[in-house]
């Protein structure tokens, strides 16, 4: 009996995953297989070509390497803000109240529906918005801005805005795990600023790093939302591919997109695991 405890102890959490992770996956897998005519109920067969239109499709590559570019800038972008900021919480605030109080500045924006947020940039970056109607004003140009806009940049945008929290937190929680008296000994040695930041603060704080990037990496790779409202409809991801298949009830195609989705994220996350051990931080 003792040597079931631990089975029995995982059961429960075993039980959860089963239920809201990998049926529901099984069920998109089986019915990525599945026939379909459109606007019609589907038709229970075992077929390829959802698959190899996913595959040989040259719309899918550039939609897919769309997704990947959204997911690369918006990764990079937030592991700079969010590695600064979580530095500057940890190692150059010393009052842990005023510590809190700066973290809890940060989750300000979350008290509001992420939809709310990325309306409020339309206004503010539209051809008639404050950016423009501004730099008119001041003279610095001549007609207005049009890619600040329904464009790649807003989507990188909105990300940022919506996500740079997920990876400001892991990041600030390696970053409090760290001995200040490890910098203190690193800078008695001699080490400059840059070497206590690449040799010390970086090794340690990397758990929080590969976690706050599997966050963003997972969310951007499969939002559509973002892409929707501040693309204006003119700029293509996978998730909204799947989502307007989704719409038009063509279940299969999109099952196989998701399918194909969920393979390539999976593949990132594990690349990120292998790089480091997050085990540390959990």
């Amino acid at each position: 009996m003792r040597a079931l405890a631990p089975y029995l102890q995982a059961l429960p959490l075993a039980l959860v995953f089963a239920t809201f992770f990998l049926v529901p996956v099984s069920l998109v897998v089986v019915v990525s297989f599945f026939d379909y005519q459109t606007y019609q109920v589907l038709i229970p067969d075992f077929v390829f070509f959802n698959y190899v239109d996913v595959f040989t499709s040259n719309v899918t590559y550039r939609t897919y390497l769309n997704t990947l570019k959204f997911c690369l800038l918006t990764w990079a972008i937030t592991l700079i803000l969010g590695f600064t900021i979580a530095y500057f919480l940890a190692f150059e605030i010393r009052s842990v109240p005023l510590q809190i109080f700066c973290f809890l500045l940060c989750t300000i924006p979350f008290w509001t529906s992420n939809v709310i947020r990325m309306i409020a940039w339309i206004p503010f970056l539209g051809r008639n918005g404050l950016v423009n109607e501004t730099l008119l004003a001041w003279g610095v140009i001549d007609a207005p801005i049009d890619w600040l806009l329904y464009s790649d940049f807003t989507v990188v945008l909105g990300y940022v805005h919506l996500y740079t929290l997920f990876m400001i937190v892991p990041i600030f929680n390696s970053m409090l795990r760290i001995d200040p008296a490890l910098l203190e000994a690193a800078r008695d040695q001699g080490a400059s600023a840059f070497q206590v930041l690449t040799n010390v603060v970086i090794p340690l704080a990397k758990p929080g790093i590969a976690i706050g990037s599997i966050f963003v990496v997972a969310i951007v790779m499969g939002d559509f939302v973002t892409v929707n409202v501040l693309g204006g409809g003119q700029i293509a991801s996978v998730g909204k591919t799947i989502a307007t298949e989704l719409s038009y009830l063509q279940f299969p195609p999109a099952a196989a997109n998701a399918v194909v989705l969920l393979g390539v994220t999976i593949l990132m996350i594990l690349a990120l695991i292998r790089i480091v051990d997050i085990r540390k931080e959990l």
